[in-house]
């Protein structure tokens, strides 16, 4: 019989505390009431109104769009920086950038919102689908290197050296021995920025124009006109679209690490 651990109640209680008023408002997302006091009945009318509303399934829209590009450009742009940080030669040039690349991590959200709407406003970029995307991108290429980092870190040299020796050039070592290695890298740096964007209000707030609005803004506006099971049955969509991101993203990390194992055995 295994011996009972503490550290397993303690990681109990911190889940069921984290995860408490998720499944409570999802809960209340089936309610025919239209308060989250007393549960009458079971009904799906929270969500059909969900459904049937043109501007909402715009905004839903919208929000997956900024999401996907500015995932996929900060990738891009975050894998290109980490490969900078990692062979830049000297160690005093590799923790400048990096401490520029922390700013954006460390930085409270309100600041970085309200320097993007100045920057944005002096420079004429009109606040909307541009503005919020630019502003996307910039704070999730910092996470992608620092997703991508580590795994350039771990890397031996002698396989790049090995490559070399054996005739790869400069460009058949990247594509082909580092970009491969460091695939679960990529893959958790696209995923965490992907949940940023979706996830993202304070900076969104600022530089969102009218006539574009995201799902975290519209949730704010909604929620300030008063209580709607409707929010909960968003919030409830959002919650499992999210859980279908980490998913995905566990079986894409542990599918390359196994392409990886074999390919190191061969």
């Amino acid at each position: 019989m295994k011996k009972f651990k503490w550290s397993s109640l303690y990681l109990i209680i911190v889940f069921m505390v984290l995860y408490a008023p998720i499944f409570y408002l999802i809960f209340y997302s089936f309610n025919s009431g239209g308060d989250m006091y007393h549960f009458e009945g079971f009904t799906l009318d929270w969500y059909k109104e969900i459904f049937n509303d043109t501007r909402l399934l715009i905004i839903v829209l919208n929000t997956i769009i900024v999401a996907l590009l500015s995932s996929a450009i900060s990738t891009v742009l975050g894998v290109a920086g980490a490969l900078a940080i990692y062979y830049a030669r000297r160690r005093r040039t590799k923790n400048t950038l990096l401490s520029l690349n922390n700013v954006l991590i460390v930085s409270p959200d309100v600041i970085i919102g309200a320097s993007f709407l100045i920057f944005f406003t002096m420079i004429g970029i009109k606040l909307g689908f541009i503005s919020v995307l630019l502003a996307h991108i910039a704070f999730s290429v910092p996470i992608v290197v620092l997703m991508v980092l580590p795994k350039l870190e771990e890397m031996s040299t002698s396989i790049i050296y090995a490559a070399l020796d054996l005739g790869a050039s400069r460009l058949d070592v990247l594509t082909k021995v580092v970009l491969p290695y460091i695939t679960p890298g990529i893959f958790a740096g696209f995923f965490m920025a992907l949940t940023y964007s979706l996830d993202d209000f304070a900076v969104t707030f600022f530089v969102t124009g009218n006539g574009f609005s995201t799902l975290s803004v519209e949730i704010y506006a909604l929620a300030r006109q008063g209580v709607s099971l409707s929010i909960n049955a968003l919030s409830a969509l959002l919650f499992l679209f999210t859980m279908l991101l980490v998913v995905g993203y566990y079986f894409i990390t542990k599918k390359t690490s196994k392409i990886g194992r074999m390919g190191v055995r061969k």
